[in-house]
């Protein structure tokens, strides 16, 4: 899978990308990401990138046609185009799969102010949020995108049934973990997970889960129980 990300702070991406699990899926070839300059297609004299808002107001917007110009200079029939903004839709493990499948994604980050809506008419193909607030630009954004993404390429994950039973796959968070040792400051590892009974396990941590979901986001529980009725 190809990434392009389009920003005016490419320098922003420098060293994310080159450790741990992405780094990895980079040297195996199953991601590649590559970083645009979108001040690199700015014209004229100054080579502005932004400009005041028609109508007033703070802040300064960005221009569609250096936009338009880096999202040309690497789209092809295969790509899609993601603008990362807190007006698009929430970002979730099911959407993150479904990202996965695709052979080129283009995130687009706003700054400022953001960009023009004819931008967003014209060349976007969805815009996609990571959580009800507003960063000072969409670097962060992009970050979270391929992170969230990347764990569902084929490949990516050493045990391929981690991203499977991660928190949100089914709806609610996943069960609580432990590991060793089996006591730690008078705390003990809970006596189900030590008897070997891999149906008693599950069902605990189906529980655990549970019991977690609905003391922190009850309305995951009440998604799930409508799931379940359809």
């Amino acid at each position: 899978m190809k990434v392009d990300i389009l920003s005016l702070f490419p320098d922003y991406f420098r060293g994310p990308f080159d450790v741990s699990i992405l780094k990895r899926a980079r040297d195996k070839g199953l991601l590649e990401i590559t970083t645009t300059d979108i001040r690199d297609f700015a014209t004229g004299k100054h080579a502005k990138v932004d400009d005041r808002p028609y109508g007033g107001g703070p802040g300064m917007v960005l221009m569609p046609e250096p936009i338009s110009a880096a999202i040309q200079s690497v789209k092809t029939d295969k790509s899609r185009v993601i603008y990362l903004s807190p007006q698009g839709e929430k970002l979730t493990a099911a959407k993150c799969q479904k990202l996965a499948q695709l052979e080129h994604l283009i995130l687009l980050c706003g700054h400022y102010e953001g960009i023009d809506e004819r931008i967003i008419a014209e060349e976007v193909d969805e815009e996609i949020s990571i959580g009800d607030y507003v960063l000072p630009s969409g670097c962060a954004a992009a970050l979270v995108v391929v992170e969230a993404m990347a764990r569902f390429i084929p490949g990516v994950l050493g045990h391929e049934e981690s991203a499977a039973q991660d928190s949100f796959q089914e709806g609610i968070f996943e069960g609580p973990h432990y590991t060793r040792p089996e006591e730690f400051k008078g705390m003990r590892v809970p006596e189900v997970l030590r008897n070997g009974n891999h149906a008693e396990i599950a069902k605990w941590r189906r529980e655990s889960a549970l019991a977690k979901t609905k003391r922190v986001r009850p309305e995951l529980i009440y998604k799930e129980t409508e799931h379940e009725k359809n």
